[in-house]
């Protein structure tokens, strides 16, 4: 094994785009260090941000502070962008390995962790990463979506149950200072939604979810939020957790002020939170959605929960299960499957037999599991690149380290590739898209579009590289 060259600089290929590949290349160009490096930026969208773009609900209110963020970073101009590139498809682990002296994941996780109860496949059943795909305009899905039901189950006590709540309930002229895509905004405009319901298995002092995405959800117009006296239940650790913990006692004190407050304002919806519900069972008439099952829990003193042998159904027409992320296998690299992740030691990826592979790293999701917010994705790329950094001397050199190699590549297999250029110039477009429709006359008064995102990835390409 040969060490990469010293006179030339140390050659990074990153695979995604989102919040874990910007920050490791941001990281990576800031290490201290005595040599130049030089690091491409793949994804398989032809925009960059990842789950910013395609994970996050457009009325998120961290949304643009994250984006103007990682823009800086791509904006610089010490790092490369190439986009609408697809990793195993349109470039092997073979190819990259021969340009590159390392190569870090950062893929993320963006299918739904499964939930294994009777029903769950039944018409009107959705898992919420495809909810979230759609409502965020992701290039690759229908842009159509059945929301027919006036009443809904959102299982789930995390953030992304929070979005898909609150996106399922929230009247859809109240998203239109978003980039809501007009596909997105005409489905929620036609929804005949009702009510809908969020279920949690232990009680309001264990939930997932963070104190602003909570507050976020009673900032929506005509949209009353209901809770139950029964779901508040607090045990020994519960108790311990309020004390210590500033963030449960916030949340905590929130839901019991809700609770005291007078819920029925008359709203035409209402955002029902539930607690201690186990779901058992998806109820199903002719083929589809007709209820759901849960078994009541309660408490064991720990802040777990255990079953009280009660079951309670309630009739809803559609069920979203909101239980998790799931990382996806990639080509040529080893998976845990029941992580969800590549498996690795601090980053460096390992082998079938327990050791690293030289020059394979992983950071983000796809490295620890879709736990925490994507501030901590921070920590994950300074572990990973602290590592390889510690082993550059032992990477395995690239046979054509030239900036070049890879762009000649792309050409000759015909491969429309994005650039950071091309995305400025998508984002140009969809502000002007967003300028042109506005103001849009609403319920609430005359609204401004700051944007209109462009859905189709051929359109985004076109875009792109006029």
């Amino acid at each position: 094994m040969s060490n990469p060259a010293a006179d030339r600089p140390l050659r990074v290929a990153i695979i995604g785009a989102g919040p874990a590949g910007v920050y490791a290349a941001d990281i990576l160009t800031k290490a201290e260090r005595e040599f130049a490096v030089s690091i491409d930026l793949f994804d398989a969208y032809p925009a960059p941000y990842g789950l910013i773009r395609y994970g996050v609900a457009p009325d998120h209110p961290r949304i643009k502070g994250i984006v103007n963020a990682l823009h800086k970073v791509l904006d610089r101009g010490d790092i490369r962008f190439l986009g609408n590139i697809t990793y195993g498809r349109d470039l092997t682990l073979s190819d990259i390995r021969s340009m590159y002296d390392a190569v870090i994941f950062a893929t993320g996780a963006i299918r739904d962790a499964d939930l294994d109860i009777p029903g769950i496949g039944l018409e009107g059943s959705f898992g919420a990463a495809d909810f979230v795909s759609w409502y965020d305009g992701h290039p690759d899905v229908p842009r159509e979506w059945p929301l027919e039901a006036r009443e809904i189950a959102v299982i789930g006590n995390g953030n992304v149950a929070l979005d898909v709540a609150r996106m399922l309930s929230k009247h859809a002229d109240d998203l239109l200072t978003t980039e809501i895509p007009e596909n997105v905004y005409r489905g929620l405009k036609a929804s005949p939604v009702t009510d809908v319901h969020v279920f949690g298995r232990r009680g309001p002092a264990q939930v997932k979810f963070t104190p602003l995405e909570l507050r976020e959800l009673s900032h929506s117009r005509d949209v009353d939020i209901v809770l139950y006296p029964e779901d508040f239940e607090f045990d020994e650790a519960s108790d311990a957790a309020i004390k210590t913990n500033n963030q449960t006692k916030t949340m905590v004190n929130t839901l019991t002020n809700w609770l005291v407050e007078e819920q029925d304002t008359g709203a035409s919806r209402r955002l029902h939170l539930h607690f201690l519900h186990q779901p058992v069972e998806v109820l199903g008439e002719d083929g589809r959605v007709a209820g759901i099952r849960f078994e009541r829990q309660e408490l064991d003193g720990t802040g777990n929960a255990r079953g009280t042998g009660e079951y309670v159904d309630y009739g809803v027409q559609a069920v979203y299960r909101a239980i998790g992320y799931f990382g996806s296998e990639l080509p040529e690299v080893g998976f845990d499957a029941r992580r969800g992740v590549i498996p690795n030691d601090g980053g460096r990826v390992l082998d079938e037999a327990g050791q690293p592979v030289p020059g394979i790293y992983a950071t983000g999701w796809i490295k620890r599991g879709p736990v925490g917010l994507i501030g901590h994705t921070k920590g994950d790329a300074l572990e990973t690149i602290g590592n390889l950094l510690e082993d550059r001397l032992n990477l395995p050199a690239a046979e054509r380290p030239e900036e070049e190699a890879i762009i000649e590549l792309l050409a000759e297999r015909g491969i429309e590739y994005t650039t950071w250029e091309g995305w400025l110039k998508l984002d140009e477009h969809e502000r002007a898209l967003g300028a042109a429709a506005s103001p849009v006359q609403t319920a609430n008064g005359p609204v401004e579009r700051e944007r209109i995102k462009v859905v189709p990835r051929e359109e985004m390409v076109q875009i792109s590289n006029k």
